[in-house]
């Protein structure tokens, strides 16, 4: 335990890559193999379940500092952070415990989330008082389920790639698949000489870079050469995924590191039309016959174990493959993506021909036009009625420009295919590891922006813990200001220190840590998508709001209507 304290001490209190990769070997070559397994398990965001009930913790940390409930409710507000109001507030002088990492998780933090609730005080109390206060806020982010650090998942992978000396790309391969928080797995994970991949691990995804701050920085396109060298796709809204065909299985797994089989089983059940070896990189999308819907309706698929039949009826998806991995159970990723590209056409085409017991026929939705071919559906005629409304499997088509002017006019209407843009691909590419400039860019429409109110704000979390960072807006409606939106990211430092000053002298009320502050001032704020929602008061929900710029040249009352939000829902919603 003191040994990953003292990790988390540096990694907390640097800023700088190198020095977090070299803390982060420093301890990967030090730690017994258990304690290795059980960082690595954290550093990934592989959090343990909550083990303690938030209402516990309160009433725990009362009873041990004899603070009134509205003092700690203010303590927190001020660190804006769980695990360190508590650690601040604990009275106990502690000196350490010599326990190690893997000892204190297995003996005392795994048990917490089955005693009763006696003996779980009773553990609590004697953990807090073993520990000195550095231990004891780690302790309290393990208790909490909410360990978090500022090092990136590439950095630690950096870190143990230098250890077990094998390229980082190996090493992303091998901790993105199935581990436990073992000594055995980490030594298997460290191991030089198992370059295998198991039945179940994807690849590391491959990700673009943003092309439109290329642009904004005086790029422009002509700058990445002929069109001729690159491919260009229509950026699909939807959820990245890897179709694993290995075996006796077929594994879904989306780039957020879960395995999402059992939510998508049509997908999977198409998977296993293809040849063992097999592995594709594509998009997850609502579907319904020939064309996506928008992702309002994908999410009322999202986190579901199981799926019953009128759910897959209702929210249809379909697995949108733009890449190919592995073939014939060879990882061909060092390939070019012209080769890849070819050998993914065939797999498609052979799957649709064999999947298809109806004579297909050209779609005539708007997406199926000579800029986007390649989709086609089955015909549900009168002697096959219940044929299914759509593939489940599908090739993202390329789309067709003779130059750059041609192809930034059809970026212009992407909106209007229900796309969020446009990726291009240079031919001759690998498929690489991470984020890597100059190959693969994503070129994404301009965001839906709206100008609102600021009707509320609250402190922030972490660093922002004592600054109000977090805001609430809202648009008008027969002369009241309705919420529609919370944001907090888009300003500089700067700004966020004048909202800040703005927020403690125009407050008119608080509620908890909720202040409501005078509606005088106006932000334009930008977002992703929009759709109806019978959660939000003002029923409409926008994805991805953030503050795009402080419209201090406008006065409140010039602030967009409720109306004008419900435009947009009309024009854009599928």
């Amino acid at each position: 335990m003191k040994r990953f304290t003292q990790l988390f001490c540096k990694l907390d209190q640097t800023t700088r890559t190198n020095e977090k990769v070299e803390a982060l070997k420093i301890y990967f070559q030090e730690a017994p193999p258990a304690d290795a397994a059980w960082a690595l398990q954290f550093l990934c965001g592989r959090n343990l379940p909550r083990a303690v009930p938030t209402r516990l913790l309160w009433q725990l940390i009362a009873d041990e500092t004899q603070l009134p409930a509205w003092l700690i409710a203010e303590c927190f507000d001020a660190a804006g952070d769980m695990a360190e109001t508590l650690a601040l507030l604990i009275p106990y002088p502690g000196q350490g415990l010599s326990l190690s990492l893997s000892e204190i998780v297995e003996q005392r933090l795994i048990p917490l989330g089955t005693l009763p609730e006696l003996a779980r005080r009773s553990l609590l109390r004697q953990t807090w008082r073993d520990l000195n206060s550095a231990q004891r806020l780690v302790w309290n982010k393990l208790v909490t389920g909410n360990f978090r650090i500022g090092v990136a998942r590439t950095l630690v992978i950096r870190a143990l790639a230098a250890v077990a000396e094998v390229e980082p790309s190996v090493m992303a391969h091998r901790v993105m698949g199935s581990w436990r928080p073992t000594a055995e797995d980490f030594a298997r994970l460290m191991s030089r000489e198992n370059e295998g991949a198991e039945i179940a691990k994807p690849y590391p995804f491959f990700l673009a870079s943003p092309l439109e701050i290329k642009i904004k920085r005086g790029g422009n396109l002509a700058d990445l050469g002929p069109i001729q060298d690159w491919y260009a796709e229509w950026k699909w809204d939807g959820i990245r995924a890897q179709l694993i065909r290995r075996g006796n299985d077929v594994l879904i797994w989306s780039r957020g590191d879960e395995m999402v089989t059992d939510t998508f089983p049509e997908i999977a059940e198409a998977g296993r039309a293809l040849a063992v070896g097999t592995v594709l990189d594509g998009e997850i999308l609502a579907w319904d016959g020939d064309h996506p819907l928008p992702f309002g309706k994908l999410q009322r698929r999202l986190g579901r174990k199981t799926v019953a039949a009128k759910t897959r009826s209702d929210f249809p998806v379909a697995f949108v493959a733009y890449d190919l991995l592995e073939f014939n159970g060879a990882d061909i990723r060092n390939d070019s993506l012209q080769n890849r590209r070819t050998q993914l056409e065939r797999i498609i085409g052979e799957f649709t021909a064999q999947s298809s017991t109806n004579q297909l026929r050209p779609s005539q939705h708007p997406l199926e036009t000579a800029l986007l071919p390649g989709f086609e559906m089955e015909d549900r005629s009168v002697n096959n009625p219940s044929a299914p409304a759509s593939i489940p499997l599908r090739l993202s088509p390329l789309i067709e420009a003779g130059s750059w002017e041609e192809l930034a006019a059809l970026q212009a209407e992407a909106r209007a295919h229900g796309v969020e843009g446009i990726m291009l691909k240079n031919k001759l590419s690998i498929y690489g590891v991470g984020r890597q400039r100059g190959d693969w860019w994503k070129w994404k429409i301009d965001p839906f922006v709206i100008d609102a109110v600021l009707i509320s704000a609250q402190p922030g979390h972490g660093r922002r813990a004592s600054l109000y960072t977090d805001y609430t807006f809202g648009l008008w409606e027969k002369g009241n200001l309705v919420p529609i939106a919370k944001a907090y990211s888009g300003l500089t430092d700067e700004e966020i220190l004048q909202v800040d000053a703005f927020v403690r002298r125009n407050t008119t009320g608080k509620f908890g840590a909720v202040c409501t502050v005078k509606p005088v001032q106006v932000f334009e704020i930008a977002f992703e998508g929009i759709q109806k929602s019978t959660r939000h008061k003002c029923g409409i929900a926008v994805r991805f709001p953030r503050m795009n710029r402080w419209r201090r040249d406008k006065k409140p009352e010039e602030a967009d209507t409720l109306d004008n939000l419900r435009a947009l829902l009309e024009k854009y919603s599928g």
